[in-house]
């Protein structure tokens, strides 16, 4: 079943702090980074059609995720996909991903993607009722048939104006079919991998993920 793995190798579940994961499953070995705080609210982050970890804007990524997890707010996962730009295995690493979080006691998740990232988390977000948020940064609109689905839970789009992959009517084109409640920022002169809006970036985004976590049900801290 999708989501499902065998074995986890990192962290005690009781520890603090920011730690390698790698997840076992029948079809492979899903590699990340956890940033491990108490509570039942965790970031999932995933990166573009290449894989990664770290994420774009020189690692808004790391830098956030070891934010919410220094003020208390959240518990942070990056993956890494096994076969980066095939869509279904990301989005079954994303799946895993989220039951890894899941055992760990996180039962409210918003989910982030960067690029071909964006349509992932959109299709995960679409599909496990423990998201509660999703956030697509210089996303495609290729294989995001379901972002209507994610209403009632919050939405972000973001994007740079200068993008030179994908253009900013991408993140138009996404804003327009998702359902409320949705937000869409645009930056002038940012490039797609938004280095260029590092700083707003970070403080948008940030501002964004305390807001959705504050808002859900549940304790987080």
């Amino acid at each position: 079943m999708p989501g499902q793995f065998l074995a986890a190798h990192g962290p005690d579940p009781s520890d603090q702090g920011s730690f390698p994961v790698r997840l076992e499953t029948a079809h492979g070995e899903v590699d990340g980074r956890l940033h491990l705080c108490p509570g039942d609210a965790a970031v999932l982050w995933v990166f573009g059609a290449g894989g990664g970890l770290g994420g774009p804007a020189g690692g808004v990524y790391d830098r956030l995720g070891e934010r919410l997890r220094a003020d208390g707010m959240a518990s942070s996962l990056e993956v890494d996909y096994r076969r980066p730009g095939r869509f279904d295995h990301c989005v079954g690493d994303v799946e895993t991903g989220l039951a890894y979080l899941a055992g760990l006691g996180k039962q409210r998740v918003v989910l982030v993607g960067h690029s071909f990232g964006g349509a992932v988390v959109i299709e995960a977000g679409a599909r496990w009722p423990q998201v509660v948020a999703v956030a697509a940064l210089s996303s495609q609109t290729a294989q995001t048939a379901r972002v209507g689905e994610l209403s009632p839970r919050p939405a972000l789009f973001i994007h740079g104006q200068a993008d030179e992959v994908l253009p900013p009517r991408c993140s138009q084109d996404l804003y327009a079919r998702a359902g409320e409640p949705k937000t869409l920022i645009l930056y002038p002169g940012c490039r797609h991998g938004l280095d260029e809006c590092r700083e707003a970036l970070d403080r948008d985004l940030l501002g964004w993920l305390q807001g959705v976590l504050k808002a859900s049900p549940g304790d987080s801290g």
